[in-house]
């Protein structure tokens, strides 16, 4: 493998289809596209500073580096990216590329990052103004992540998180087969029009949260502060370790709940018979929906 070092490129397609090649030490100026089409390439200690530096790359590892605020949309199209060790400062970074693999990552402006992706793995990784992150991704695994952005995963597929700090409202929308462990989640609209969404030793915290779903598990998990859960959900098997706020109107399942504080279930709006709900501490009951124009804790 040929071995760069030291050096500093500047000007558009600088190492354009770049192949077996080491860089070390270096840096990427101005000029757009530096490593277009590389093949086969290892970065250590580097510095990208312009727009688009790993389209099209194939087999890229990228180690203890910094992608500047300017090398925005910065890898796209890519198969097989290992990143590690790295600050990303730069939104916009992964569109439509296969194979991404990110461990210690830090991303400080995350907005609309790495949208239609697939084959995703990252371990360590702080994402911060993250709005839309992964949006129509699939096949998502995570450990540690700690995310603060909204629309987090709408529209993804095959997802897998644990022991993640996730702070986002309308997360896992529209999303199917997602499984999250050991994670605390804390945004309103926790997962709407979704389907089969399990949550194992979680703590949620969501305003309207878990509505309009269709196969929905919760295994020993907490819910704070979640009110007005459960709307038109089906399929649902939830034990919940403490009080829930309120319940309005699931369609279908088996609810255990340590207490209820209010519980609506309008045979107007749904088949009240296919909900079991096992809970020996019910405050309030409706069997009308109440005054939309009113709260109900």
């Amino acid at each position: 493998m040929k071995l760069n070092t030291q050096q500093t490129f500047s000007g558009e397609r600088a190492e354009y289809f770049s192949k077996d090649v080491q860089y070390d030490d270096v840096v990427f100026c101005d000029g757009e596209s530096p490593l277009k089409h590389a093949k086969n390439i290892s970065v250590n200690k580097a510095s990208f500073e312009w727009k688009y530096p790993l389209w099209n790359t194939k087999n890229a590892s990228v180690n203890n580096s910094t992608f500047k605020e300017m090398s925005r949309s910065g890898l796209w199209y890519s198969e097989n990216t290992k990143i590690e060790n790295t600050v990303i400062d730069a939104p916009k970074e992964f569109r439509r590329a296969k194979g991404i693999y990110l461990t210690n990552v830090v991303f400080n402006n995350a907005a609309e990052t790495m949208w239609n992706c697939s084959d995703i793995s990252l371990k360590d990784v702080k994402i911060k103004a993250g709005d839309y992150f992964a949006m129509n991704s699939s096949n998502f695994y995570a450990e540690n992540l700690d995310l603060n952005g909204n629309y987090f995963l709408d529209g993804g597929k095959n997802i897998e998180i644990h022991n993640s700090k996730l702070l986002s409202k309308d997360a896992f929308w529209n999303c199917e087969n997602v499984t999250v462990y050991d994670s605390y989640i804390n945004g309103e609209y926790l997962g709407w029009n979704s389907k089969n969404l399990k949550f194992v030793n979680c703590t949620i915290e969501s305003n309207q949260g878990l509505c309009y779903i269709d196969g929905l598990t919760l295994l020993n998990c907490t819910l704070n502060n979640t009110d007005l859960a459960f709307e038109y959900v089906s399929n649902i098997n939830a034990e919940i370790k403490n009080k829930i706020i309120s319940i309005k109107n699931p369609f279908s399942g088996i609810i255990k709940a340590e207490e209820i504080g209010t519980l609506i279930m309008n045979p107007k709006r749904v088949d009240v018979s296919k909900t079991e709900i096992i809970c020996d501490k019910i405050g309030e009951k409706y069997t009308e929906d109440p005054n939309p124009n009113e709260r109900i804790y």
